[in-house]
């Protein structure tokens, strides 16, 4: 019995975070858009869990400790990846114009 070799392939693996849910998803769709149109294997938009930092401040100065406001930051996460990309999808890519406030990390796998 032969076992199967796995073929060797690269992957680019995108991940997007942004604190607007509809800022993320539309900056998700235009880059699966913009990989598709080069011709790519794309696997994705995954929504990865979304980070929760609150944080409790007092409202007055000095007294009153019992008077306190909640706040709560949410961070939103996505995660795309393109299997075997051409020196055109990575150019194309890097000239993508995202919308202020989201963060594009890339990494070659």
């Amino acid at each position: 019995m032969a076992a199967k070799k796995k073929e060797e392939s690269t992957k680019l693996r995108l991940k997007i975070k942004a604190y607007d849910t509809k800022l993320i998803d539309s900056s998700a769709k235009q880059i699966v858009e913009t990989a598709k149109r080069h011709d790519a294997e794309v696997r994705g938009p995954i929504p990865l869990p979304t980070q929760f930092h609150k944080y409790t401040v007092n409202r007055s100065t000095f007294v009153h400790k019992d008077a306190r406001e909640q706040f709560e930051l949410r961070i939103h996460k996505r995660l795309i990846d393109i299997v075997n990309p051409s020196h055109e999808i990575i150019e194309s890519l890097s000239n993508l114009n995202l919308p202020a406030g989201v963060d594009v990390e890339i990494k070659m796998l």
